[in-house]
């Protein structure tokens, strides 16, 4: 499992940019980032580098910030990778809270970020996979 750090943003001009270049300032390399948005805030996730630096940064320049442990998985980049993985977690009854595409740790890979219902449960299936590799938080650093 590998730590996301969300960042609630207020819907304001140069919000975004402020986070990144506190991100920025302190050495801190992104290797995925999305924004999921309301209509007042958004939740930026973000898989950095440096995640309990980023957070602790983050939090003294007044962001309001969580840690959340995630899977990374890395499938072959072709058609149906994802959906092999995406069936056999739902036929084991494991609920994909969300899901986003992270930079490739290997060359014709993709990994996949999730967050689910039963993270125990999916490490065990997903050890047992050939379709797919978990990631381990030093990969991203």
């Amino acid at each position: 499992m590998i730590k996301q750090v969300s960042v609630f943003l207020e819907n304001k001009k140069g919000r975004l940019s402020e986070a990144l270049e506190i991100l920025h300032k302190n050495d801190i390399n992104l290797r995925s980032l999305t924004i999921a948005e309301t209509t007042d805030y958004g939740i930026l996730r973000l898989i950095p580098n440096k995640p309990e630096q980023a957070a602790e940064k983050l939090k003294e320049a007044g962001f309001v910030v969580n840690q959340t442990k995630v899977l990374a998985i890395e499938v072959n980049d072709s058609p149906g990778s994802m959906l092999t993985v995406i069936k056999g977690l739902s036929m084991s009854d494991i609920d994909i809270e969300y899901s986003y595409c992270c930079l490739p740790v290997h060359e014709h890979k993709v990994v996949i970020i999730l967050k689910v219902s039963d993270s125990e449960k999916a490490i065990e299936l997903l050890r047992q996979s050939s379709c797919a590799k978990l990631i381990e938080a030093e990969a991203f650093a």
